[in-house]
């Protein structure tokens, strides 16, 4: 094996083995280590399928020297512990799951499979997906890679943490309420929520391998160390799902531009109600800024109807209530409308209503969530991507969070520039593309004084994928894009 640099993209991976630098079995031998040397102060990966994984990448050596040529072949990865992998458990860090083993595998395990793809296991979620932290009874923990004492985010944390530190190649996560460009944003790597209908949203949690159109916002998407990864992950992950795959294939469309200066930038203004961290307001100003230089059109605009985004995103907590909610027992269904409506203030009413709410209510909500997505789809008639903050802070420090969920969860604050801002209010920039289901790319743009890493978001038009991981990956060039965090260099 010629040095290999763990660090190294998924595409560039690739490319040592196809050109032989590297074989498979090598590849994942050097994961394995390197989860074994780092994951004690991570706690990134917690189900390990190591055997299996070495079978795999010596059968993907054998099909290399056969001739074959699948995407991903050889490439050692994990997926999201909520994903279904056949024999291996299925908890989404609830105690009441654990025991769970799979007997099927969601469409994403089994794509990677197909694609040639190494397992190297699961990584670590908060109970039920429902946090910006990767902490559960069952699991323990997932640390920062940037520094111990903070989140690497949630709920995709525990594979944002593996990706920073080079104990994966490539990752899938999901995303309902920014749990895969939160973990990005925080971890310094790139994330792409999906056009919510661009790959199959079942296969996750311990259900049957069924989807269910019903289940709208949450999505699955790749988590990578470049903008190009993400792409490469879309091309073996999209497509429809079972059932809809007999007629319906994938063809998306091609990135509306190739250089920064050609790209029509929208800058979501701020949000009157919502403070955002100084350093994140800075970012976002100087990078508007350099894309003006370069000549692209940058404006300060929105889309029709968002208004203070007040409204916009207590419908949305009315239909994450509405849809998280959804199999919950009527026992803690009368406990957290009981919270919300003793909290009082809009939101909290908010998300009662959909905890409250009929199947005719359901009804309606989709016919005002379709006038939003037609307003999105008006708007991309004008511009190409639309940048705003991922989320309005920096990976903070790990905080104490009651599972099974109670009312402590209405008082917990973050600190933003010294001011305490309600915790949940931090859904509200994940939000923006959640309630259309358009796609968005998180994407790093530096790191802090202090050492933490700055991410955005790019939201781009709907099925149009490529064109705003196509715009990250073009900035990576321009201002620089993943960095390494000290401390794992040791294979």
């Amino acid at each position: 094996m010629t040095d290999v640099d763990p660090f190294s993209s998924a595409t560039q991976l690739l490319g040592a083995l196809r050109t032989g630098g590297v074989s498979a079995a090598e590849l994942t031998e050097l994961c394995i280590r390197r989860i074994e040397r780092h994951d004690v102060r991570l706690n990134a990966v917690v189900v390990r399928d190591f055997d299996r994984a070495r079978q795999q990448a010596r059968a993907a050596d054998q099909a290399r020297a056969r001739g074959a040529t699948s995407p991903l072949l050889g490439l050692p990865m994990t997926l999201k512990e909520s994903i279904n992998v056949v024999g291996l458990g299925t908890t989404c860090g609830v105690p009441d799951w654990k025991g769970y083993v799979s007997q099927h595998d969601a469409p994403a395990a089994a794509r990677t499979r197909a694609a040639g793809a190494v397992l190297l296991g699961k990584t670590n979620v908060p109970p039920m997906l429902a946090d910006w932290q990767s902490a559960n009874p069952i699991f323990g923990r997932t640390n920062n890679p940037w520094d111990p004492g903070r989140t690497p985010g949630g709920s995709s944390g525990g594979g944002a943490a593996a990706i920073a530190a080079a104990l994966s190649a490539l990752e899938v996560g999901s995303d309902i309420g920014g749990s895969i460009r939160v973990p990005a944003a925080f971890c310094g790597v790139y994330g792409h929520r999906p056009s919510e209908t661009l790959l199959p949203r079942s296969g996750q949690f311990p259900l049957p391998p069924l989807p269910n159109a019903a289940t709208v916002m949450g999505v699955q998407g790749p988590l990578a160390r470049t903008a190009e990864d993400l792409e490469l992950a879309l091309s073996v992950l999209a497509g429809p799902d079972v059932g809809e795959d007999v007629a319906w294939k994938v063809a998306l469309p091609a990135p509306r531009r190739e250089r920064l200066a050609d790209f029509r930038v929208a800058v979501l203004p701020p949000i009157p109600w919502h403070p955002v961290d100084g350093r994140i307001r800075a970012a976002i100003d100087d990078l508007a800024g350099r894309l003006g230089r370069l000549g692209a059109v940058v404006k300060e605009v929105q889309p029709e109807g968002l208004g203070d985004h007040r409204e916009y995103h207590g419908f949305y907590r009315t239909l994450l209530a509405a849809v998280t909610g959804a199999r919950v027992d009527a026992e803690t269904r009368r406990q957290r409308i009981a919270a919300f409506r003793g909290a009082g203030d809009d939101l909290s009413l908010a998300a009662a209503r959909g905890l409250e709410g009929s199947a005719g209510d359901y009804l309606l909500w989709h016919g005002r969530r379709e006038q939003h997505r037609a307003a999105w789809r008006a708007f991309f008639r004008d511009w190409d991507v639309l940048l705003a903050p991922a989320i309005n802070v920096l990976a903070y420090p790990h905080i104490e969070r009651a599972w099974p969920a109670d009312d402590s969860d209405l008082t917990l604050t973050f600190t933003v520039d010294g001011h305490s801002v309600p915790y949940l209010h931090g859904l509200c920039y994940p939000a923006l593309s959640t309630v259309p289901g358009q796609p968005a790319t998180a994407f790093p743009v530096g790191v802090s004084r202090e050492g933490l890493p700055i991410g955005l978001q790019a939201v781009g038009p709907y099925l149009e994928d490529l064109t705003p991981i196509r715009f990250t990956a073009l900035l990576a060039r321009e201002i620089g894009g993943f960095r390494k965090p000290a401390g794992y260099d040791q294979s």
